[in-house]
């Protein structure tokens, strides 16, 4: 891929997701990445369904564009290996359980004397320092410690995992910004510099309102299914045949979202004239919005709400989110190739850039170990 990363080598120690997610991000902005496996075994991920043929479609939509080679950092072969590639390096992504590469000889301390430039990141569950840093953790262990959990759902339910594991989709986003900015620090230092992101602090990151609720408040927030605790109308209805989205975040969305429902008397009414009064009284104003929303379609509504610019939207599928034209007009479906299955599609890059084109199709997807050759003749 052509970016502006481009020019830039990330050495890749990081398997299932976090890491690969982060490196994938670096590929996807132009960076050669080369991925470090374990020899027979590779990415765990490898092994995760679902798959096309008995090849992981998990691990491809995580890994197109990269360069596999096997090695043992255990062994004194693969190490002088390791090494060569180490030493021209500009970036190395691991996500191992902290003090992992310190018994192999490639800590941040160790590697740093020898490569001064390098930006070094390590993602894991806890970071580096704290008294649980040595624990493992999975993406939902993170989402249930970091109170993410404890929100989500519909009140008085069991515990709901977000549908997506954004834990440990979002320590990657993180890490991939956290090495952008040493990037540019380099450019004006000269030097790199170890970067430490934790799953969990990265969910205490995004609690947004809720942690603003209690920190300021001292209130506990709990799940309230798909309303918002601070912005009301701002939530899902139901219509006829399914629920609309509607977001109408302030005065003037209210009173056209009112005249659209030919239920101008709300706008006058107390108990709404105000966000703060509407959020105290939200279960009865979507009482009255649903006796009326009732009587038609969710494509009906949005018919009748978008030419007012009034936010909605229906709630789709997964089927209907990835065939969306919106989705398709944005290049957020794209296409990569593997040796075996042939052709292969996943989801794009979110990041548009004016100097640089989307491209509709990726790298390959690598087998275990081969570029072996290829990057032996490069850098031994």
């Amino acid at each position: 891929m052509n970016g502006p990363l481009k020019d830039l080598l990330v050495l890749d120690l990081t398997r299932v997701l976090v890491g690969p997610y982060c490196t994938m991000i670096l590929s996807d902005l132009g960076a050669r990445v080369i991925k470090v496996e374990a020899p027979e075994i590779g990415d765990d991920s490898r092994k995760f369904g679902p798959f096309v043929e008995d090849q992981s479609a998990y691990f491809m939509s995580l890994n197109r564009g990269k360069e596999s080679i096997a090695l043992n950092l255990k062994d004194e072969k693969d190490k002088r290996i390791f090494d060569k590639i180490l030493a021209k390096a500009d970036i190395l992504v691991e996500n191992f359980k902290p003090g992992t590469l310190d018994k192999w000889g490639y800590g941040w301390n160790d590697v740093k004397k020898k490569n001064p430039k390098l930006i070094y990141a390590s993602a894991s569950g806890f970071g580096q320092t704290g008294p649980l840093k040595d624990l493992p953790a999975y993406d939902m262990v993170v989402q249930g410690m970091g109170g993410l959990m404890s929100v989500t759902g519909q009140p008085n339910s069991e515990p709901t995992r977000v549908g997506t594991s954004i834990g440990d989709i979002t320590a990657g986003l993180f890490t991939a910004i956290g090495i952008s900015a040493a990037l540019y620090d380099r450019k004006k230092t000269g030097k790199g510099m170890f970067i430490d992101v934790s799953m969990l602090d990265c969910q205490i990151a995004i609690l947004e309102n809720a942690i603003a609720r209690y920190l300021s408040k001292n209130e506990i927030p709990k799940p309230m299914g798909s309303r918002h605790p601070s912005i009301a109308p701002f939530e899902a209805f139901k219509t006829k045949d399914s629920y609309i989205i509607i977001a109408a975040g302030n005065d003037k969305l209210f009173n056209e979202l009112c005249s659209a429902l030919q239920k101008k008397d709300l706008i006058k009414n107390a108990k709404f004239a105000t966000n703060d009064q509407r959020c105290r009284n939200m279960s009865e104003l979507k009482e009255i919005f649903e006796e009326i929303l009732i009587k038609k379609k969710t494509s009906e509504w949005i018919n009748i709400f978008s030419p007012r610019k009034i936010p909605c939207g229906p709630i789709n599928n997964i089927k209907e989110a990835v065939e969306n034209e919106q989705t398709k007009a944005r290049n957020m479906i794209v296409k990569t190739y593997h040796k075996k299955i042939g052709e292969f599609k996943l989801a794009g890059n979110p990041i548009k850039m004016s100097n640089y084109n989307d491209e509709t199709l990726r790298g390959e997807i690598p087998d275990l170990d081969e570029h072996r050759q290829k990057i032996l003749k490069e850098f031994t």
